[in-house]
């Protein structure tokens, strides 16, 4: 099985978002965290989780970058308990019972992004409105460099 885990090339994250995830976190698209939002609700750091963040599913901060790997059947059961939990806390549903199967659906979703990616394939996430102000995700797999990373400006040839 394959699922996300969050990723740091550098800093950033901790300065563009509320509270960043740290690197190896496991993580889903959290689309759901902003389901009560409109347009023009967002700002600042608000905004570009929003716009860009993944959801951790351990310190439930954002990161922007995410990468595939393998994750067993037991830590997929763990993940739908805590995002279950995380529904309950943060987003008063009535027992954690109650809250497992949207848990589940959200942790089948992002199985479904990963499954056709290989291992270590970088993503990226794109959230906006639509022109009907509903809120669309487009996913992105970073494609990595070919062999020929740099062109070759000049030769050095001997006297």
């Amino acid at each position: 099985m394959k699922f996300f885990r969050t990723i740091r090339f550098d800093p950033s994250d901790s300065f563009v978002f509320e509270h960043a995830a740290e690197p190896e976190e496991w993580a889903i698209p959290g689309g759901f965290a902003f389901s009560d939002a409109q347009e023009t609700d967002l700002a600042g750091k608000r905004k570009q989780a929003f716009s860009n963040g993944f959801l951790s599913l351990e310190s439930f901060g954002h990161a922007t970058f995410v990468s595939v790997t393998s994750i067993e059947e037991a830590q997929i059961a763990i993940l739908a308990e805590r995002l279950a939990g995380h529904f309950v806390d943060r987003y008063h549903a009535p027992s954690l019972a109650a809250a497992l199967p949207a848990a589940r659906d959200e942790i089948r979703f992002t199985q479904d992004l990963c499954r056709q990616a290989p291992i270590n394939a970088v993503f990226t996430l794109r959230r906006y409105f639509d022109d009907q102000g509903e809120i669309r995700e487009a996913f992105h797999m970073v494609e990595q460099p070919g062999e020929k990373l740099h062109s070759r400006i000049w030769d050095v040839v001997e006297d």
